[in-house]
């Protein structure tokens, strides 16, 4: 076991976690960055970012990440390759499993954001990330303006997803197993009503089409009731099955919610239910998932974390 203890140990390198290092890392914290399976997060796989603060002429989503990882290194944030296996926040210091070591330290931000559920129908994987299978409307819809789109699955976050593709899309196919939709009456009137939205009901997607061309072509969808296929002329498919928050090393001990998600502390964005451990971004954040919430929350989960420390570990 390493005998080293750090004032702050960052758990993620998306939006939040990058961010979380840039302020404890200006303010002398030495901070160290764990990385994951996907170095910068969910956001390296955006072609292009257009509602990111600061760059009127949109950025590449792997570029953004680039930049706040320069950023951080450059006031002293030290990165390593490593995925935290278990916890044990009942002593102090905290002490973090990764594969070969136990890491050490006083106080933790955990940025590990949440992976979006995937149908794993043949070609949804090859034409992920500006191909254009995606799963988030609010990052993408404005590149199928005046397009056929399609949205996978019938829940609150499809319906809404379908509504905001109304606004740039000619046409949004819902494809649902069911004959009605799961998501609250109000959502779900407002999406079955709406003049550009189509409903497929009592359909499963297939398979995406355009592999060989490297982008969307259509979606090839199958009716449970009758067996039949038929393909959706589409050039954007937007997944909404829901996600799942990458939390599992980490609860318990701490507080999530029936989604998995974190539970922060009442009256508080990133105080766990444990002094000193802080959360930050899309693992406790099931409403809005941009990458500006994310970075806002890092901001906070920073604050925190520099405040705590001051406060306990002044010397």
């Amino acid at each position: 076991m390493s005998t080293t203890v750090e004032n702050v140990v960052i758990i993620g390198t998306g939006c939040a976690g990058l961010t979380a290092a840039i302020y404890t890392a200006r303010s002398s914290l030495n901070p160290l960055v764990l990385e994951g399976s996907l170095p910068g997060g969910q956001l390296t796989t955006t072609s292009e970012v257009e509602n990111f603060p600061g760059f009127p002429h949109g950025v590449d989503g792997y570029q953004l990440t680039q930049n706040m990882r320069e950023q951080a290194t450059r006031f002293g944030t030290r990165f390593e390759q490593a995925l935290v296996t278990s916890v044990d926040f009942t002593t102090m210091p905290r002490k973090l499993v990764v594969a070969d070591r136990t890491i050490l330290a006083r106080t933790v931000i955990i940025a590990t954001g949440a992976s979006p559920r995937m149908t794993g129908i043949p070609g949804e994987k090859e034409l992920y990330g500006g191909k254009g299978v995606t799963t988030c409307a609010t990052c993408d819809g404005a590149f199928y303006r005046k397009m056929e789109v399609a949205v996978i699955g019938g829940g609150d976050s499809a319906a809404e997803e379908a509504l905001f593709l109304t606004r740039f899309a000619s046409k949004v196919y819902l494809v649902h197993r069911r004959d009605s939709l799961r998501a609250s009456k109000i959502m779900a009137d407002r999406a079955t009503t709406h003049e550009k939205i189509v409903p497929v009901w009592d359909s499963v997607p297939v398979e995406v089409l355009g592999v060989k061309e490297g982008a969307v072509s259509g979606l090839k969808v199958k009716n449970l009731k009758t067996n039949a296929e038929s393909v959706l002329p589409v050039k954007g498919i937007f997944v909404a099955i829901g996600h799942i928050p990458n939390t599992g090393p980490f609860a318990p001990p701490l507080a999530v919610d029936e989604g998995g998600y974190f539970k922060p502390q009442p009256g508080s964005q990133v105080q766990t239910n444990i002094p000193g451990i802080y959360v930050a971004g899309d693992c406790s954040d099931h409403v809005y998932r941009q990458a500006i919430t994310a970075a806002g929350m890092g901001c906070a989960a920073a604050i925190e974390a520099e405040r705590w420390l001051a406060e306990h570990h002044s010397g």
